[in-house]
């Protein structure tokens, strides 16, 4: 096994293979199986391969086992199956750790969409499934179309724009497909600017936030990342503000709130208690999982896709245009065969020692 190495005071390039095994052996500690320990060091994993930290192992001692410890999350959980309808089914997840409930829902959605052409699962009772996009990927690896929707339970951190009160949280979205190949589209997104994990990762690093991340209750820009979990600050939705498109960051939010909770019967963030400023927490999170076999229903599908992300690569200035996806597949390959960043802090929290 290759050791770790430092590469800067603040970063350490470790083996992906000895960060996945560090990661899955604190939630195997923690009562999670074997096998589903091994798909959730994955899930975390693969935020750090494709250049996401703020969903990566970052979260492993500040999210992900203080829900293990305090019970939020079950570590021996099983989803069950409420409402069993073939191509699609309505599942509680029991609060099952959402990294790898959200993995194994999809491939439950997979094998719905071989039988019958699309597959969808609706779950609620879940909890944090970390990166949107690895659990979407799985279908792209199937050669399948697939679109993952979360909500945040009943945590409420964005305002509608003009709004005084927290409705939503940042409701991620991910749709993966087929592309050229090694390199799958996919489009991996929060509904407002930034995740809140950008947020706290620049104020962990103790570094300003550019304009337009965050604003005050007058709408003022705020750059100090500490003022969001400090209350004086809240996350802005895409688009910015309302004369430059913030109504459709917020009404993409709505639409996953629609899809991931309101469909499946989980925890809501739009209630009468939200109007009268309860900020809620992420607790009964809800998951739209959906799978498509794009090659069943056009075939051809494939070759078709080939040509049309190919011909966004070709877009001038050669070299400069990219799809979803195509730089991170980039960044985890390197990874993979050179070794990962992780800071170093966050090592020696893990327990690891640079070499």
């Amino acid at each position: 096994m290759h050791p770790t190495t430092t590469t800067s005071p603040d970063t350490t390039t470790v083996p992906h293979e000895r960060l996945h095994g560090l990661v899955a052996e604190r939630f195997r500690a923690h009562g999670v199986p074997e096998r589903r320990a091994d798909l959730a060091a994955s899930a975390l994993c693969h935020g750090d391969l494709c250049g996401f930290d703020s969903h990566g192992v970052f979260n492993l001692p500040r999210l992900y086992l203080p829900l293990l410890e305090s019970g939020r999350a079950d570590p021996a959980a099983e989803p069950v199956v409420r409402a069993e309808l073939g191509a699609c089914a309505t599942v509680d997840a029991g609060r099952a750790l959402g990294l790898w409930a959200a993995a194994e829902l999809m491939d439950d959605a997979i094998a719905r969409a071989r039988e019958h052409g699309v597959g969808l699962v609706s779950v609620r009772g879940a909890t944090h499934f970390g990166c949107a996009g690895f659990h979407a990927a799985r279908a792209a690896e199937q050669g399948m179309i697939g679109v993952v929707a979360s909500n945040c339970g009943g945590q409420r951190i964005a305002r509608p724009p003009l709004g005084a009160v927290p409705l939503l949280g940042t409701n991620p979205l991910a749709v993966s497909a087929p592309a050229l190949p090694g390199h799958p589209f996919l489009l991996d997104m929060s509904t407002t600017v930034v995740p809140t994990g950008k947020v706290r990762v620049a104020a962990g690093d103790g570094a300003a936030i550019p304009e337009g991340w965050l604003a005050d209750d007058s709408g003022a820009a705020v750059t100090d990342p500490s003022a969001f979990d400090g209350g004086t600050a809240h996350l802005r939705w895409l688009g910015g503000d309302p004369d430059t498109g913030a109504h459709k960051g917020f009404g993409l939010g709505l639409v996953v709130e629609l899809l991931a909770a309101l469909l499946s019967g989980s925890a809501l963030g739009p209630t009468p208690e939200a109007v009268l400023g309860d900020a809620g927490r992420d607790d009964d999170i809800g998951y739209f999982l959906l799978a498509i076999d794009a090659e069943r229903l056009r075939p051809g599908f494939a070759e078709a896709a080939r040509t049309m992300f190919g011909a966004v690569l070709d877009c001038p200035p050669e070299g400069r245009v990219h799809y979803p996806g195509w730089q991170e597949a980039e960044r985890a390959n390197q990874r993979r065969r050179d070794g990962v960043p992780v800071r170093t802090r966050l090592l020696a929290e893990l327990g690891e020692v640079a070499g």
